[in-house]
């Protein structure tokens, strides 16, 4: 598979600024903007958290639920128009717990990512550097994210690892 130039994977941990970075790629585009969202909101921390992202971005952004059928909002998103997705981990996650087949899950991800022709950034949370989860299911989910992550790049015109609020440029060029 080629990559796609118009795809930027942003990386990055827990508040490290990922989210709003990815937020200030697609805004240098003429708006509408289209803004997928994963999270299941099941309780009160998840909702100050999705809150928190709402409040953050203005009129401009048109919010499509997909805590699932994330490939499919990809697809009916407008072809010609900014997509943000935030984030691929929680929907692996979401897959993952409802026992999804996590390989085609990914492929199928992968394909729509690539088919896209306007800006898309896909955000992702990087949970495989630190230590070894101790029980099965965090270790399969780190894998899972891992090999997610590895897709994604390989398709991806540019990969940015966001630290500390700080952009580093893994791969492309650093201007969208």
């Amino acid at each position: 598979m080629s990559e796609n130039p118009h795809l930027t994977l942003v990386l990055g941990g827990a508040r490290s600024g990922k989210s709003a970075y990815a937020e200030s790629l697609i805004v240098t585009h003429p708006s509408p903007w289209t803004y997928i969202a994963t999270a299941d909101i099941l309780d009160e921390e998840m909702r100050a958290r999705v809150d928190a992202h709402r409040a953050r971005r203005g009129e401009d952004w048109r919010t499509v639920e997909a805590a699932q059928a994330l490939v499919d909002a990809i697809r009916e998103a407008p072809v010609d128009r900014p997509l943000l997705i935030d984030c691929l981990t929680l929907w692996l996650s979401n897959r993952l717990l409802g026992g999804a087949d996590l390989s085609s899950d990914r492929d199928a991800l992968v394909d729509a990512l690539s088919s896209r022709s306007a800006p898309t950034v896909a955000v992702s949370s990087e949970v495989g550097l630190s230590i070894v989860p101790d029980n099965a299911l965090a270790r399969s989910f780190r894998d899972a994210a891992g090999e997610l992550h590895q897709a994604v790049s390989r398709s991806a015109g540019r990969v940015v690892l966001v630290v500390a609020g700080n952009p580093l440029f893994a791969k492309g060029p650093s201007i969208m």
